[in-house]
């Protein structure tokens, strides 16, 4: 019973809130709607600047063959490669195409042929990325008209994102920051913020279980986190036709064990906060480094020994394998096992560590 009124007064509390409420509703909104579109590391419309020295039939349709493609973008012909040069220093190119003289007379002897590509390599994924594709193209033209047939066929199949549609990568991952921020940083404010306004030493004086009253706090965001997962769900579905190919159930099964293992780390950074700066502070440290080093955005694979090693501590690790598992690949819980076992250390750890180190003398 005195479990029931300590989370009637959570909510109460939430919903007196003018921030709270508007924030659970429109945070999932804005994630959903507008971040798989900005948060793409597809690389498309890279600015190409062609330095022509032939001036042939067979350039200009190669340079027409670049201008047509998804992926580039003609900004100019120029003369020479100094002007080039000064195009991409100016931001005005990101890939410099150096087609020599004689090429088409090379291509027609099929002789030696050297084309230059520079590509502006201060973001070392996009100028990659970006030489790789226009190699690709002028690979594909060169044999073309050399009318070469390689013996070799590749068939391809895409496993699991037949289109190579990025959004499908980035859905769980929103979801999963959605909840994360949420669930993190609400319940790590509301002790503080009970110590700085002073009710918490209305309840120190009572006879309360510290294990009900943080089970109190834990309840009310776990419900906030399914709703929001709810919400995310709908507009995945509503907005991108993405759907997941596993068990709903399962997704929310994983989901539950998530929220209370995030929000009890949120609750144990607040028992050790005196104040709500404090306790924003070092609550966005720990999602900084949390969110950077779990296989979120980039495989935990291409990062360093140490950082490898550190992601093994990382509780979103296991929920982001568990989420992309049942959400892509539509896998049950026998496969799910190893994540499942490792979130439910985690949430151990944290709700224990939260109720052991509420002290009623705190205020």
């Amino acid at each position: 019973m005195v479990l029931k009124y300590l989370i009637e007064k959570e909510f109460k509390q939430m919903r007196r809130n003018p921030i709270i409420p508007r924030l659970i509703l429109m945070f999932p909104c804005m994630m959903m709607i507008l971040m798989p579109w900005a948060a793409n590391l597809e690389i498309k419309y890279n600015n190409v600047c062609v330095v022509d020295g032939d001036h042939s039939s067979l350039s200009r349709r190669l340079v027409e063959k670049i201008a047509s493609t998804d992926y580039f973008n003609l900004v100019g012909d120029v003369p020479d490669y100094k002007h080039a040069l000064t195009m991409v220093e100016d931001g005005q190119a990101d890939v410099i195409l150096e087609i020599p003289r004689y090429f088409a007379k090379s291509l027609e002897t099929q002789q030696p042929l050297q084309l230059q590509i520079s590509a502006n390599s201060i973001n070392g994924t996009k100028g990659g990325l970006g030489s790789s594709y226009l190699s690709s193209v002028v690979t594909d033209f060169v044999n073309g008209q050399l009318g070469t047939v390689s013996p070799i066929r590749l068939s391809v199949l895409n496993l699991y994102n037949p289109h190579l549609n990025y959004k499908v990568f980035m859905v769980p991952a929103l979801l999963i920051v959605m909840m994360t921020l949420l669930c993190g940083f609400l319940p790590a404010l509301n002790i503080v913020s009970e110590k700085e306004v002073g009710t918490i030493e209305q309840l120190n004086v009572t006879p309360l279980n510290k294990f009900v009253f943080i089970l109190a706090k834990l309840i009310p965001y776990w419900i906030v986190g399914l709703v929001v997962l709810t919400i995310g769900l709908i507009l995945a579905n509503l907005f991108y036709g993405i759907r997941p190919v596993g068990h709903l159930g399962w997704i929310y099964f994983f989901s539950c064990i998530y929220i209370f293992t995030i929000s009890g780390m949120g609750l144990l950074i607040s028992n050790y906060s005196s104040t709500m700066q404090q306790a924003m502070f070092v609550m966005f440290f720990f999602m900084m480094v949390f969110i950077l080093m779990n296989g979120l955005f980039t495989p935990i694979r291409s990062m360093p020994d140490w950082a490898q090693y550190m992601s093994a501590f990382n509780p979103l690790t296991y929920f982001i394998q568990a989420m992309r598992m049942i959400y892509l690949k539509g896998c049950g819980f026998m496969d799910l096992f190893p994540q499942f076992v490792k979130m439910l250390g985690f949430m151990a750890v944290f709700a224990i560590g939260a109720i052991w180190s509420y002290r009623k003398t705190n205020g």
